[in-house]
Formats: C-alpha cells, structure tokens, sequence
C-alpha cells in the first residue's frame, strides 16, 4: 500500500475497533456512573455526536428515532461542560411532553451521580410553577424544559438564560407538530448567539430546516439509520398462552429451541427478579440484570453471560443498554416493550455479524396481541404465529 492508502485504513481501522467511551473523550466521574448503568460501548448516534458535542463550537443536526441513544449523546457532553461553581443554567434542553422531560431529566441526574453539587431542574406545565421558581432561585446549572411552561418562566423573569451555551433541541418535529414553534423562537431570541445548537428530530420536515437556518451556524448533519434494517436477518415469532401461563409457555420454547445463548426481556426490575427465580428452579442456568443490581453484581453477571457460565440472561430495557454481546441465538420477550423502537434494539441482540437468529413474543390477552400486530406493522416485519410446543412433543 502507499502510505496515504495507509493512513485511511488505520483511519478506519481505528474507526471500527475503538468503540469505548473513555475514547469519545467521556470524562472520569461520568464514566464510572454510566459503566453502573450498564453502558458499555457506546450506539451509533452516541458515537457519532459526542465528539461534536465535546468540541465548541459545532452546531449538530441529527437524524435519530426514539429508542437509539440520544439522551446519553447530548447528556454527558453538557454534563461534561458544566462549570458547578456557578448556579446560573448553562445548558438548556427543550423537549416536547412533561414526560419525556421528566425521563431526561432523571437520565441527566443518573449520568451526573458523580458530579458534585450539579443540578438538573426539570420545567413543565402540570406541576407547581412555584416550586420550579423557588428551585430556579436556589441555582441550577442544566434546565429540561417543555417549551409552554419555560416561556411563562421568562415572561415572569424568574429565569435567567444570559449564561446558556448548550441549547438542545430534542424531537423537535414532535415540538413542531405540537405547534411549538412560536415558543421556541421566542426562547431562542433571549440566549446568546455565541452558543452550541443541537437539534435531534426523527424526521427532516421544512419547519426543522427554516429553524436550522436561523439557529444553526454551518450544522454538522450526523443521520443515524434506524435499527429497521437488522430485523430483516432475524426470524419472527409469537406465541399466544391464557393468562398466568408465560413462564411454562417460556420453558416450554427454551427446551424445544435449546438456544445455546438467549436474553429475555422483562418491562420491571421485578419480573426479572421473578422469572429469574422460576427459571433456575426448574433448572435452567439463568442471570438477572437490573438498575437496581451493585456494580459488582452487574458485572459478575455479564462476565458469566459473555464466558458462557450462564446460557441466559434476563435483563430490562435499561440494564441492557448499551451492552454488546455477540453470538446471542436467540432473544425472548417475556413482556412486550413500550417503545416500538426498542422492539427493534432487543431483537437486534441477535442475528448479528450477518448471522440469522430468532425472537419469540409470549403474549397473553387481546391488548398484547393487538400490540404486536403494531409492532409488526411498524417494523413492516412478518412476525409467525405458531403453536406452543407440548410437553409430549419434547
């Protein structure tokens, strides 16, 4: 090879390998409070965005469905960022609904565990406004707020933004659709210019490109491709059972598809405590995984998933977040997530590396099937229903 030709493959080569957060430039603290959250390599839109969000001046749009990382992509930069020596909001986030502020809100507050005296103060409509004055008051350095509820703030003067320098803007064409826009504008025009402007919308609609031309200086664009495309390796599979009935319905799979490796996805903390319990009583090898789980614990686990020591691990949504293990033959949903996007990332565990793997869906009622059935339309995936196996048949 010539030398440049060189280059560009360690380039690449260092591209695709080095794939840890230390290595995107992640600080200590927050990395020890995300590793106890179970991240262990980072997903593509956090890969792609956080080194824009470290540097200083680069504005970002990207292009990400619900479900694929974000709020660790634009939380631990600002974290990261903050200066906790001055109680003034130096990082803003807006975001369509009371509950996803919430959800970042307590994201944003699990990612700053170790960060001393950081406070985050979520803002919205629904809640007591002076209760929200009262905390703005006492200083916080990250606001997470519905674009309503801040815009009354302002109004009031109760809030000052004079220090922001990270304003994001996330699933901004819901904001949009929500007839937003009005509100945003009016907030943006009270932050300095000279700040960083993130936007993450699902969608590119002409409302977000007006907003990124008046807001945005030379945006970097990072488009993150929805997980639609690994369902297409991955052979799909219901089982409907009466109610009470799962955790046989389950054994029964396990033994008659003996997958060598397998997750099983829980929606609680205690139905993976639950199930885990049943399955090694009936003489399964089989680890539980949690948030409520000590660090230790949670790496106990993995090492015994990843060495083979345990065949299966039963895990929630977030606990699995963020860890990649290869090889998995096939994923089990005990519960049916809420989030259609996390339906793809669950089953995505498996048929990997261009491998085929398989995911069965245990339901039970007529609420559950009918959720499967959006599911499978929006995965546009064929999901076969097929017939639990018998006790006889094993």
């Amino acid at each position: 090879r010539s030398s440049a030709a060189s280059d560009v493959y360690k380039r690449q080569y260092i591209y695709h390998i080095l794939k840890t957060f230390e290595e995107l430039g992640v600080a200590a603290p927050i990395l020890k409070a995300i590793q106890e959250m179970g991240y262990e390599s980072p997903m593509p839109v956090q890969e792609e965005v956080i080194p824009f969000l470290l540097g200083d001046d680069n504005d970002v749009i990207a292009l990400a469905q619900t479900g694929t990382g974000k709020t660790a992509a634009f939380g631990l930069p600002i974290l990261q960022k903050i200066d906790v020596t001055t109680y003034h909001p130096q990082a803003l986030v807006l975001c369509p609904t009371r509950e996803l502020c919430l959800q970042i809100a307590d994201d944003l507050n699990d990612y700053s565990k170790y960060i001393d005296n950081l406070k985050v103060l979520p803002v919205y409509g629904g809640s007591s406004i002076e209760s929200q004055i009262k905390t703005l008051k006492r200083g916080v350095h990250v606001v997470v707020a519905t674009p309503g509820r801040l815009l009354d703030l302002m109004n009031r003067k109760t809030v000052d933004l004079s220090l922001v320098k990270n304003v994001i803007m996330d699933e901004a064409d819901e904001m949009l659709n929500m007839g937003f826009r009005e509100d945003i504008e009016s907030v943006l025009a009270q932050i300095p210019e000279e700040r960083q402007t993130v936007l993450f919308s699902a969608t590119m609609p002409p409302a977000i490109l007006a907003i990124t031309k008046q807001y945005q200086k030379e945006p970097v664009l990072v488009q993150i491709q929805s997980a639609h495309r690994t369902v297409d390796a991955i052979a799909q599979f219901s089982v409907s059972v009466p109610m009470g009935r799962k955790t046989d319905a389950l054994q029964l799979l396990l033994l008659s598809k003996q997958p060598k490796s397998a997750m099983i996805f829980c929606n609680t903390k205690k139905m993976v405590d639950e199930l885990t319990e049943a399955l090694c009583l009936r003489g399964f090898s089989a680890a539980g995984l949690h948030g409520d789980m000590k660090q230790l614990q949670r790496t106990q686990v993995m090492n015994g998933f990843k060495s083979g020591r345990n065949t299966i691990l039963i895990a929630t949504d977030v606990a699995a977040r963020g860890i990649d293990v290869k090889g998995v033959d096939a994923v089990f949903n005990y519960d049916l997530p809420q989030d259609h996007e996390y339906y793809i990332h669950r089953i995505g565990r498996t048929g990997r590396a261009g491998k085929t793997g398989a995911a069965y869906n245990i339901l039970s009622g007529r609420k559950q099937e009918m959720e499967m059935r959006e599911i499978s339309r929006y995965t546009k995936a064929d999901i076969t229903e097929i017939p639990v196996p018998t006790s006889k048949e094993l």
